[in-house]
């Protein structure tokens, strides 16, 4: 029996990857006490409805019913503002903590969900297929500390994502009491003769100490929103605040595939992830942990500039992101989608490629060479105060 099959039988875990091959210390350059937050838009939310471009009559030609109002917009230049649900980002905003990183995406995109999924989770090229996260990748050749409960947690998600593959410390979970209770359920590690049985024992071991590191029981002033993304940030803060360390939590956000209905689900989702994330914010800050996170939103794709017939939006390619922490340098970074130079399928180029998003990480935020986890070059973004 495998680890992977004794998890899900034993019910340990909601899901686990704990290989523990991941020893040894980090390079010297790697400051993996610089945490990652990754937020995951699940279904591909519509970025022209999250920055708008308000001063452009294209987007309200296209967009007769879907486009936000002027005198709706959370203004941020004389340009482009926020979705009006998103307002309580606004102080990151003033307060340049907010980056927003317009036109992400990449040459000759796809546009099924599992696949572009799968593209941006393993940094791919849209023709190659990896097996291997590009933070497994990255773990693999500048390893963290030994010391930390483990590589990166997911929080909300069976889906390892970019911490998919083999050699990672990864552990996913819906929230960290469930965890850590069910956890409970496995035996201290013992020993035997029977090397199946030792492998399962070993397990059990992986279980219980990983529990451990992750029980911080942070009693935290923040008050977190209510519903499942609002128990994620709690779930994901209380992580961060155990004393072992990760280098990455990832928590996910789901249900922007809008095809239809889109006003109300965008607003009511982007509402949920401004309040989560000023919530996060709070709780990383009473923990002294702002200026050392830094927290991106990413998804498989965007939505078409064209409203469709459903009061929703298709399928599009390039999109909006923010990057937000005590060290972003905040600001508008890549470039407007020019709605007048649509392609033949209705949807813009992207600006930025997100390969460059990931190679900042790497980079300039955990001093990790890019080249060899991304495989090649890609141009950094200046979104990183020293």
């Amino acid at each position: 029996m495998d680890r992977r099959n004794f998890l899900k039988l034993a019910g340990c875990m909601p899901l686990a990857s704990l290989s523990g091959v991941a020893v040894a210390t980090a390079p010297a350059n790697a400051s993996y006490r610089n945490l990652l937050i990754l937020i995951e838009l699940k279904g591909g939310n519509d970025g022209l409805n999250t920055l708008v471009p308000y001063a452009d009559p294209a987007y309200y030609a296209l967009r007769p019913k879907l486009a936000i109002a002027r005198d709706h917009v959370v203004q941020l230049t004389d340009a482009v503002g926020l979705h009006p649900a998103l307002e309580p980002l606004l102080a990151t905003w003033k307060n340049r903590e907010l980056a927003v990183l317009q036109g992400i995406g990449y040459p000759e995109p796809n546009l099924s969900h599992f696949r572009s999924i799968e593209i941006w989770d393993t940094a791919s090229k849209s023709d190659q297929y990896l097996q291997d996260g590009w933070l497994t990748r990255t773990f693999a050749v500048a390893p963290t500390p030994k010391e930390f409960a483990a590589d990166g947690v997911i929080v909300g998600s069976p889906d390892l994502g970019p911490l998919a593959g083999a050699g990672t410390r990864a552990i996913a979970l819906a929230n960290t009491e469930q965890f850590l209770r069910q956890a409970r359920l496995a035996a201290a590690e013992g020993t035997a003769r029977n090397k199946s049985l030792q492998h399962i024992l070993k397990v059990e071991g992986d279980i219980l100490r990983a529990a451990a590191h992750l029980n911080a029981d942070h009693p935290f002033e923040t008050e977190f929103p209510e519903g499942a993304f609002g128990n994620a940030i709690k779930t994901a803060s209380q992580i961060v605040a155990n004393q072992s360390g990760v280098a990455v939590v990832r928590v996910t956000l789901p249900g922007f595939d809008t095809h239809s209905g889109q006003p109300n689900t965008q607003a009511r989702l982007l509402g949920e992830l401004g309040r989560g994330v000023i919530a996060l914010k709070s709780a990383l800050t009473e923990l002294g942990r702002w200026n050392d996170s830094l927290i991106l939103t990413y998804a498989e794709f965007g939505r078409r500039p064209r409203e469709n017939l459903s009061n929703g939006t298709d399928h599009g390619t390039a999109s909006v992101h923010f990057a937000l922490g005590g060290r972003v340098a905040g600001g508008l970074y890549g470039a407007q989608p020019a709605l007048d130079r649509l392609s033949g399928d209705g949807n813009p180029a992207h600006a930025i490629d997100f390969r460059s998003v990931y190679a900042t990480v790497l980079e300039r935020w955990w001093g990790v060479a890019p080249a060899g986890p991304l495989g090649g070059r890609f141009l950094t973004l200046p979104i990183i105060r020293a």
